[in-house]
């Protein structure tokens, strides 16, 4: 009644949630966070999902613990850092199932000794403060809750965590539908929002007075069940008596240290003694006890004496018995009766309180290792059985010598303890009663239960005998006159179908792609179109790297070698003609020089700097970039640093007696000091160092200046030193550079020019990079952003440009806009004239393609590549590709599409290079990626050892000439660069009192004691320079005596002594030393001082609510400009967020402008804009009658133009936009480039808003805007118009979009180590800012310690092959004009899979894979014996990325039922009615675009508006079409699990995956008993051993669902790598999960605002699924119309007008 109070709270918490998962992203969970990275587990949460799992028998408790060790195995396997915390009032939950409460503390005790995972138990709930702190502490990036108990209350004590971890803003993981593949855990995320925390607010009273009363009413509950079993009054009795008894045990048999042993003499010791209490209990008061009464069941002593003497011998097995023989324990079908019930239900109470009072004892001599394998349900059934039905029969076995005394020995010490009089042991059943209900023979031999041991069709294919030929021999195949053989499919199996050529080879998607290619065509609307493009494309380019247009000339010559630097002369004498060349060159430097000179005159910097000090340093800057001359530069240098000296000298005469100096003065003072000293040495005269040594002086450097030549220093200077000190910078010199100039120390970089290289001169690792390319080699390249990388790329473009007009590069990058940008690129920076019909640069993408084939650079997404790759008709194409360049190559570790990346790398001949900024294991991908340069050099030898090979020729193919022949090179190499040109430095931001703080964020900060003592330094930890001096002088506050401090003064330190100009790299060398000290203070005991430093270091942020940090956002946007922080892009990932925010931004804008202006300002407005319109509306009316120039018409029409033109400048100037409300520079780009800028969007839906916030400086930038909409953004921005750029992570990946500043604006489970890397990287370009500058806006402190040191995850194999793929490989195989070329392509693809490299095993089991895949496809008609392609073969792989999706398709397509589906609306129509379509969207919704919805939403009963949400199944045909499908596929594979079964590591099979505990050993052949007992010796190969024990079998692996926790771990195979496409899809609790019905919804409504609000996806995304639906539909159609020869055919017209009407509709919204 008490708890019914609060059922309305506890049903708001669970409608708060439900509410919740509809929206929950589907997301990768260990994709980041290498090392530092860990998450919480909740215990009660794992144990029900694992107690839940449909492969579970009750009672096996040992395959119930290697569920869990599976589990958390898999986690650890892939980096994951976890702690599993149970509660204690969790333990209430169970009142109704003693098993499990006996089973739950096993676990508990299991996890805790005998694992190394991190265990809490010490927390009551998660109300209280210590759980409160804890969180706090550690701040885990998620926690895995389960959305659903075994119980309602459960349930409801689940919701209150999860409600409770949502406030918190921590992020839950539900346990529903979580799945996992060869490398990544995936599983539903809720994000915790401030709507969670505002709930928990509101409501927090109410909520901790309904959760006390839960856990009162559990407790409760939980403690009359438990005493209602034991016959005891409390708890407290009987916990006593457990202590007895535990305490006798040790004082009567002192040896018994085994828990298996414990547990079972103690708790079959209290059975016997409270079966004897109960029964006397229940006699003595069964007048008074009515509930007793009709409860009783309980077991008289004499039954629970045979009961627990055949437990004791099913234990007794448990000692002697390995699990390879359990493992064939027979299936009991029998249950227990419900006396029997009983009983089993009071031991296990007794079992709990026995575990439970262990969990407190010292337990040193225990020996826990048999925690996990305490009883086993089945076997002691079995034994039941044995004595109950068989023995009575007649059959009488020996339990075997070692198994008889082990039994003997456990019942004499349980009577002794029990004072059970009788202590004989045998015989074992004493009594008739019958413990087991209903009768039946056990499961022996698995009978229809096994998986048919197929054979396999004989292939005769010469590739299949390459590839797999050292394993044909094992496998057992039919014969040719075999009936399976024979009956293959010959002719289509419908009728219907004669109008389809099946076997025909379709257009691929690059026919179909969209294309504008103008080379060859003469329509001049479309050369227009074609021009206007290039023109685009020429501005766009220029935008990125501004006019540096190259003209490339043919070189037939010998190509030049790799360049050497300075080259050897054999001439001595120089040749008339060099000599007048020479004379020339002086010439023209000294005039070039002149010009500088003049051009520095006219400046007038002295002038400017005195004006306005940051102005006049910004033009000083811009042109000592420009000028060439040494002199001029070393004059504009030294008067500069004279104007700002003396700048100085006045600042501190005024400032006499105040502290505030702008130091920036003495800063650029210094900096021209370290640019005359090192770049103008040569060239300075006497009263330049005079200069120099005076300004040292007064900044108070006197070590500085004398180190300087002593006849340099004037006399006057060393009287003058005492009058001086005021004009002291107060510090010394070394800390001053440190300090204030750290941003602008000298790099060490190379002075001599490369002639390769114009614009720049190359560090030397650049340098290697262009030998490389020069010696046709390939490179994996990992260096930081911006850090020049891609110059390589360009470099190579340009060499092949050269070297012929038939030499093609490919440039491939993972997204459209970055494919957009390279092309852009490359058409600003190369001109070549071409022949006809050749250009220089194209482009392919999915929807569009661009001179993609007759182009000599192809920019391209690798999934186009690889359709080019893979076309059997493209190889005279692909022959001549010179070079691949990968840019972004660690999307080869990606989720999506990194499957394509691996078979790039691996089919390609010719040289790469492999970009990245961010892969953690580089050495790895180059030994595995020259391992494919040495086949490929194999392959190459022995085709040229080929008699006739090389010279032979496909008839009607074109011979290539002029292409230059290249010294071939297989070599990989490795070029590292970990230096980033700029520093970063990182703040923290917190909104207090109304105004924005920032405070400094110390990389250090991130750091742990702890996680510097275990994994040292991450490596891409750098400081700038004034956070070395930060970190001393915080080693030094913290310890006053430290013995090193003097030697690490920055004045002492041995790299600055006296140093005038530092270096960057000594400053490195600082850093350096400083983390070495400071981890010997780890290493040296002193880790107390070092955790001091540590938390000094660590900012202290107030905290608010994430509605306030957004609704004052624009005032943080307002502070960066006073900051000088912009341009700034602003990460956001919540695409509605992205637009509302720059919104807010500008609104603020526009009432700060509102604000300042004139009260009648609107008014003047409007009423100027009604002339303006009424003018334009005259003049416009009399040009259109066409008036006739009478003078006096004409005065007319001027004064009505002057008059227009008067009234557009007064509206101008009171509309004009005032500097300080709007971001945009207006400064940075002309009106006209402006225009054309703005001409871009003109069309474009989003125009207006586009362009309204461009004016205003801000700009929205995510994948659901228009490329165009993207690149006019882009371009604004990069120009410096947009200031302000609100973006997700479209910018990440390699968008060159150069910042002064990266702000991380709200938190994400998006937000991770290598995108934090990726993005981050945007700030402080090379050549534009000297200090890059990352804000961390509204994101967690904890959150942001793990992005910073965290690792970036390593590139690990993805399961390479799919039956898609397999048939591709083989059409290529089958198809190619060049076979042997094509051959080889495929066995790389089958051969070098990333996961299987330097892994045979691995090997070997992709083959039989590979083998089994070729087995489906010939049995279904799409492939013959030879391997030759057929059937539908071309349909399912222009579908290839949809498998099963694909396979499913066709199958229905075969059997008819589209036929019988598309019938028209009358008998010749060609028009089909709604209801058709609709049955036709719901068919290829269920196959196609799959999105599921977490089971428990099936709980509530949501309310939606539009949309259905929850897809239907498929038409009963369809579906039973299906059913046969997966039936076929089940049996297939299924074999094939068999076969590789034999494969499995055994050892490692018959251990628990975590905590390593070995069950395997010598069988027990002494026991005839046991040998009978575990006799089903069939069926039970490929199911892991533990599995077996609740009797799963082979035949259980034909089903998905369960494969994952059936099939030997070791194997490395999921349900993911068996193509069966589920009707219903189960969660791991066995419920379904529906499919989101967005495809079909959006049909009917055409809403994308329905899709947000009843749907649960975001428009911008709903957009994007929708519009990869339409591109199937439209990939079905087109596919179906060229294969049949029917126009007129029913299916192919239906596809047509759906195609057309879904279209349609998209393009409406």
């Amino acid at each position: 009644l008490e708890l019914n109070k609060h059922r309305g709270m506890m049903e708001k918490i669970s409608d708060l949630i439900l509410n919740d998962i509809p929206r929950a992203e589907y997301v990768s969970l260990l994709n980041d966070y290498v090392e530092s990275e860990f998450f919480l587990i909740d215990g009660d949460s794992l144990f029900i999902t694992c107690i839940s799992e449909q492969t579970l028998l009750p009672g096996q408790n040992l395959h119930f613990f290697y569920l869990v060790e599976r589990f958390l195995k898999d986690l650890t396997s892939k980096g994951a850092k976890y702690v599993i915390v149970f509660f204690k009032d969790a333990e209430h939950t169970y009142f109704g199932h003693p098993t499990l409460l006996s089973l739950r503390t096993s676990l508990i005790l299991h996890l805790q000794h005998n694992t190394d995972a991190v265990i809490h138990t010490e927390f009551s709930n998660f109300l209280e403060k210590k759980w409160q702190d804890f969180l706090e502490e550690c701040y885990p990036y998620f926690i895995i809750i389960s959305d659903d108990g075994l119980t309602e209350l459960q349930t409801g004590f689940l919701n209150f965590f999860i409600i409770h971890a949502l406030s918190k803003r921590i992020n839950v993981v539900l346990t529903s539908g979580q799945e996992s593949d060869v490398i990544r855990v995936y599983g539903y995320h809720i994000h915790g929002l401030h709507k969670h925390k505002e709930f928990f607010s509101q409501h927090q009273v109410e909520i901790q007075h309904a959760f006390q009363r839960l856990v009162k009413d559990l407790e409760e509950s939980s403690t009359a069940a438990l005493l209602s079993l034991t016959g005891h009054s409390s708890m407290k009795d009987m916990e006593k008596e457990v202590s007895n008894m535990l305490s006798q045990l040790k004082y009567d048999c002192p040896e018994v240290s085994d828990i298996r042993h414990i547990v079972c003499i103690v708790t079959c010791a209290l059975d016997l003694r409270m079966c004897s209490r109960l029964q006397k209990k229940h006699r003595d008061t069964i007048s008074k006890e009515v509930f007793i009464q009709e409860k009783s069941r309980e077991t008289p002593p004499k039954e629970a004496e045979d009961l627990i003497r055949m437990y004791c011998l099913s234990v007794a097995f448990l000692f002697h018995v390995p699990l390879s023989q359990r493992a064939r324990v027979r299936l009991i079908s029998n249950h227990w009766s419900k006396q029997a019930s009983t009983f089993i239900q009071m031991h296990k109470v007794c079992e709990f309180f026995l575990l439970k009072h262990l969990t407190t004892e010292n337990l040193r001599k225990v020996g826990f290792t048999h925690l996990p394998d305490l009883s086993d349900d089945l076997l002691w059934k079995n034994v039941a059985y044995y004595y109950e039905v068989e023995n009575k029969q007649g059959l009488n076995l020996d339990m075997g010598e070692k198994i008889k005394k082990e039994y003997e020995y456990m019942w004499s010490v349980i009577s002794k303890l029990a004072g059970n009089d009788d202590g004989n042991s045998l015989p074992l059943r004493r009594t008739s009663t019958s413990f087991l209900e209903k009768r039946a023979s056990p499961a022996r031999e698995g009978g229809e239960r096994l998986i048919p041991n197929l054979g396999l069709i004989p292939m005769t294919s010469t590739m299949v005998e390459k590839f797999a030929g050292d394993i044909l021999s094992s496998l057992p195949f039919l014969k040719s006159d075999d009936s399976a053989v024979t009956s293959l499919i010959k002719q289509k199996e419908f009728d219907e179908l004669r109008h389809w050529h099946s076997g025909k080879l379709l257009s691929d998607d690059y026919d179909r792609t969209k294309s504008s290619s103008q080379a060859m065509c003469k329509d001049p609307w479309a050369l227009r179109n074609n021009q206007k493009l290039q023109s685009f494309l020429r501005f766009y380019g220029s935008s990125l790297e501004g006019n540096i247009s190259k003209t490339i000339v043919t070189q037939l010559d010998t190509p030049k070698k790799a360049y050497s630097g300075t080259k050897n002369h054999k001439k001595n004498h120089k040749t008339k003609a060099e000599i007048i060349i020479e004379e020339n060159q002086k010439r023209m430097k000294a005039e070039e020089e002149r010009k500088e000179q003049k051009q520095w005159d006219a400046l007038a910097i002295e002038k400017l700097i005195q004006e306005n000090f940051n102005s006049g340093i910004s033009k000083l800057e811009d042109f000592l970039k420009k000028c060439q001359s040494t002199s001029v530069k070393c004059t504009a240098e030294m008067t500069v640093l004279n104007t700002c000296f003396e700048l100085w000298l006045e600042q501190c005469k005024d400032q006499v007696g105040k502290r505030v100096k702008d130091i920036n003065i003495a800063v650029e003072v210094m900096k021209r000091t370290h640019s005359l000293l090192e770049k103008c040495k040569n060239v300075l005269e006497k009263t330049d160092y005079q200069k120099i040594v005076r300004c040292l002086r007064y900044f108070g450097f006197d070590n500085l200046a004398s180190t300087l030549d002593s006849s340099q220093i004037s006399e006057d200077d060393r009287k003058e030193k005492a009058k001086i000190s005021k004009y002291a910078v107060g510090m010394g010199a070394a800390r001053f550079q440190l300090q204030y100039m750290g941003h602008c120390l000298l790099r060490d970089e190379r002075t001599d020019r490369d002639p390769r290289v114009q614009h720049f001169i190359p560090d030397t690792w650049q340098r290697d990079l262009l030998d490389i390319v020069d010696n046709n080699e390939s490179a994996v390249i990992v260096a930081p952003t911006s850090s020049g990388k891609t110059y390589a790329s360009y470099y190579c473009m340009e060499k092949i440009l050269k070297e012929s007009n038939e030499g093609v590069v490919v440039y491939v990058a993972p997204t459209k806009a970055l494919v957009n940008q390279v092309w852009a690129t490359v058409y600003n920076r190369f001109n070549k004239t071409l022949p006809d019909g050749l250009v220089v640069c194209g482009v392919f993408t999915r929807d569009y393609r661009h001179d993609a084939l007759n182009c000599q650079v192809l920019v391209t997404v690798p999934q186009c590549l690889e359709i080019l790759l893979l076309s059997p008709h493209r190889q005279q194409w692909a022959n001549r590709i010179r070079y691949v360049i990968f840019d972004e190559v660690h999307c080869l570790g990606g989720e999506i599409g990194a499957e394509v990346w691996e078979h790039l790398l691996v089919v390609i001949r010719c040289p790469f290079l492999a970009l990245s900024a961010t892969i953690s294991n580089p050495k790895h991908l180059t030994e595995w990626l020259q391992s494919v340069k040495r086949y490929w050099q194999h392959v190459e030898s022995v085709r040229k050892e080929s008699p006739g090979s090389s010279a032979t020729t496909k008839k009607g193919t074109i011979k290539q000439k002029h292409i230059k022949t290249v010294n071939e090179s297989y070599k990989v190499k490795l070029v590292l660069y970990g230096e980033r040109y700029n520093d970063l430095e990182k703040y923290v931001c917190s909104l207090e009192k109304h105004d924005f703080r920032i405070h400094h964020y110390h990389p250090c900060a991130a750091l742990t004691v702890d996680h510097i003592d275990k994994y040292g330094f991450p490596p891409d930890l750098a400081f700038s320079p004034r956070e070395s001096i930060l970190l001393y002088d915080t080693m030094v506050q913290v310890w006053k005596n430290w013995p090193r401090a003097d030697e690490l003064d920055p004045e002492k330190f041995k790299h600055f002594k006296n140093k005038i100009v530092i270096t960057k790299a000594d400053a490195r060398k600082y850093e350096e030393e400083l983390k070495k000290e400071l981890k010997n203070w780890i290493v040296h005991d002193s880790k107390m001082k070092a955790n001091r430093v540590l938390q000094l270091l660590k900012p202290r942020p107030a905290y608010c609510s994430e509605k306030k940090m957004k609704d004052n956002f624009p005032c943080f946007v307002e502070k960066l400009r006073q900051m000088d922080k912009l341009p700034a892009l602003f990460f956001l990932f919540d695409i509605k967020n992205v637009e509302k925010w720059a919104e807010n931004v500008k609104n603020c804008l526009e009432e700060k402008q509102r604000s300042k202006q004139i009260a009648k300002t609107e008014k003047q407005i409007y009423l100027l804009t009604n002339k303006l319109k009424k003018i334009e509306k005259s003049m416009q009316k009399k040009q259109t009658v066409g008036m006739k120039t009478t003078s006096n018409k004409t005065d007319k029409m001027i004064l009505e133009e002057a008059g227009h033109g008067n009234l557009m400048e007064k509206l101008g100037k009171i509309t004009e936009i005032p500097p300080d409300c709007t971001y945009a520079n207006s400064q940075a780009i002309d009106t006209e480039t402006l225009q054309k800028v703005l001409d871009r969007i003109k069309f474009m839906k989003t125009n207006t808003s586009l362009k309204t916030l461009a004016m205003r400086g801000i700009g929205y930038h995510h994948a659901s805007v228009s490329y165009k909409g993207r690149q006019f953004v882009e371009m604004l921005f990069r120009m410096g118009f947009i200031q302000v750029v609100t973006a997700t992570g479209t910018l990440a990946l390699g968008i060159n979009m150069p910042c002064k500043s990266v702000v991380f604006t709200q938190n994400s489970v998006y937000l991770d180590a290598l995108n934090y890397r990726q993005m981050s990287g945007r700030a402080g370009r090379r050549g534009q800012d000297l200090l890059g500058n990352v804000f961390f806006y509204d994101i967690p402190l904890p959150k942001v310690d793990k992005l910073i040191k965290s690792n970036v995850p390593q590139l690990r194999g993805q399961f390479p092959l799919s039956i898609s793929l397999i048939l591709r490989l083989m059409l290529l195989a089958a198809k190619a004009d060049d076979k042997e070329d094509a051959k080889a392509k495929v066995l790389s693809v089958l051969k070098h899979s990333l996961l299987s490299f330097n892994k045979p095993r691995i090997v070997d089991m992709l083959k039989l894979y590979f083998l089994f895949s070729l087995q489906f496809l010939i049995k279904e008609g799409y492939l013959d014996q030879k391997g030759n392609t057929m059937g539908f073969a071309g349909l399912v792989t222009h579908l290839h990325y949809h498998e099963p999706s694909n396979l499913v398709l066709v199958s229905f397509l075969v059997k008819g039922l589209f036929h019988k589906l598309c019938q028209p609306t009358r008998k010749g129509s060609k028009t089909f009615s709604q209801e058709v379509m609709e049955q036709l969207v719901l068919v290829l919704a269920n196959l196609f675009g799959r999105k599921y919805i977490p089971a428990s939403i099936m709980k509530s009963k949501p309310k939606f508006y539009q949309s259905k949400v929850f897809l239907e199944d498929l038409p009963e045909d369809f579906a039973v079409a299906l059913e046969e499908y997966n039936s076929k596929i089940g049996e297939n594979f299924g074999h094939f699990l068999l076969m590789i079964s034999k494969m499995a590591d055994m050892k490692q099979e018959y251990q628990l995956p975590l905590s390593k505990i070995d069950f395997s050993g010598e069988e027990c052949n002494d026991s005839n008993l046991a040998s009978h007992l575990m006799s089903c010796n069939e069926g039970r190969t490929a199911v892991s051993p533990f599995a077996c024990l609740s009797g799963n079998m082979d035949s259980d692996l034909l089903h998905a669902e369960t494969v994952n926790n059936l099939i030997f771990r070791t194997l490395g195979i999921t349900s993911g790598n068996i193509p069966v496409l589920c009707l219903k899809k189960l969660d791991n609790r066995g419920k379904i999960m529906p499919l989101n019905a967005y495809a079909l919804d959006f049909y009917k409504h055409g809403s994308l605002t329905a899709m947000a609000q009843d749907n649960g996806i975001h428009k911008g995304e709903a957009y994007l699924l929708l519009k990869d639906f339409t591109l199937t539909i439209k990939a079905i159609s087109v596919s179906l119309s060229e294969l049949c020869d029917d126009e007129e055919d029913n299916v192919v017209q239906a596809f047509n007008q759906l195609s057309y009407s879904y279209g349609a509709k998209l393009e409406k919204v």
